[in-house]
């Protein structure tokens, strides 16, 4: 009975996935995919960055996700002059009383888009470091605690790298996955348009803060076999050793992987990661965080060919899955 039961929950959880991927699917005309990803980052409390030319939905598809989790959501639009303050938030004199009150910045919110993040310098940026590793802020030397489920998803446009600031790989490291977003396919394309001619659907709530906040803590009791664990070392390994990288992936790395294919095993309804959890999740979250040799670099060797490379060569123990 106790079976059936576990049975039933899992089927349950998976059923509540694919509605938040369908709600979201009618208003960001793409790949489910990206969609499915996003929702395992939230669940394996990781944050995403978003690498597309403009005009690719990116805020369409935040926006929408957002909605059908039922939480705030906030747009940062990241640019040159954009100073630290704006985005945490600052102490403003009340006229009312004479005293200072805090008037919280967008990161106080469950849902933060920070559009275009490499217009912004060095300094501003890394005003969502703490956020993004510790869930809070410090304002003037008092820490302030981030409304729980916190998910930040960041966006960069790989072309027009003029006046930009690339993020540094400590700042890159902290995002869990990386997500390419390319343009539409024709028929995608055709369906976008047909749809901006009548009014344009607005996606509902489907879970509850509090739903995924569960789902987090629910992540802690899939299982993982030892053979699996052996594979996610061995593919970071297989990059350290790779010679045309320079910097592989590293545990922080290792580590992110197993949180997302645990977080994408309990989605699928199942208790337990299998392969099929590794090899779907290695790319988007080991590729971004690899730094190339120079000579890769110039020849167009690409990150994801070194992932997609390690899991041709490197072997599954017979018994993983």
């Amino acid at each position: 009975m106790e079976a059936r039961a576990q049975v039933d929950h899992a089927a349950q959880i998976a059923e509540r996935a694919r509605a938040v991927i369908d709600e979201v699917a009618r208003v960001f005309i793409g790949p489910r995919e990206i969609i499915e990803l996003l929702l395992v980052s939230a669940v394996a409390k990781g944050h995403v960055l978003l690498e597309g030319v403009p005009g690719v939905a990116k805020t369409t598809l935040a926006k929408a996700f957002a909605a059908t989790l039922g939480s705030t959501y906030r747009r940062i639009q990241f640019t040159p002059d954009l100073l630290p303050a704006d985005i945490t938030g600052t102490y403003v004199l009340s006229p009312k009383d004479g005293t200072f009150v805090l008037r919280e910045g967008p990161i106080f919110a469950n849902v933060v888009l920070g559009d275009e993040i490499n217009r912004a310098p060095a300094k501003t940026q890394s005003a969502l470091l703490e956020a993004m590793q510790e869930t809070q802020v410090t304002i003037e030397g008092e820490t302030r605690v981030l409304p729980p489920p916190f998910l930040v998803i960041a966006t960069q446009n790989p072309v027009e790298q003029e006046g930009t600031y690339p993020l540094p790989e400590a700042q890159i490291d902290r995002f869990l996955m990386m997500i390419q977003m390319r343009y539409p396919s024709r028929e995608d394309e055709r369906r976008i348009l047909k749809s901006f001619m009548s009014v344009v659907p607005q996606a509902r709530r489907v879970l509850g803060p509090e739903e995924i906040l569960w789902l987090q803590e629910a992540v802690r009791g899939v299982h993982v076999e030892d053979e699996i664990l052996d594979y996610i070392t061995a593919l970071s390994a297989f990059t350290r050793n790779h010679g045309r990288v320079f910097l592989g992936a590293s545990p922080r790395a290792s580590l992110g992987l197993l949180h997302a294919a645990r977080a994408r095993a309990l989605l699928a309804g199942r208790a337990y990661v299998v392969p099929d959890d590794i090899k779907s999740l290695a790319v988007p979250v080991l590729a971004h965080r690899l730094v190339l040799t120079p000579e890769a670099e110039m020849d167009g060797t690409s990150r994801d060919s070194v992932i997609v490379e390690a899991m041709q060569k490197v072997p599954l123990r017979r018994g993983a899955g």
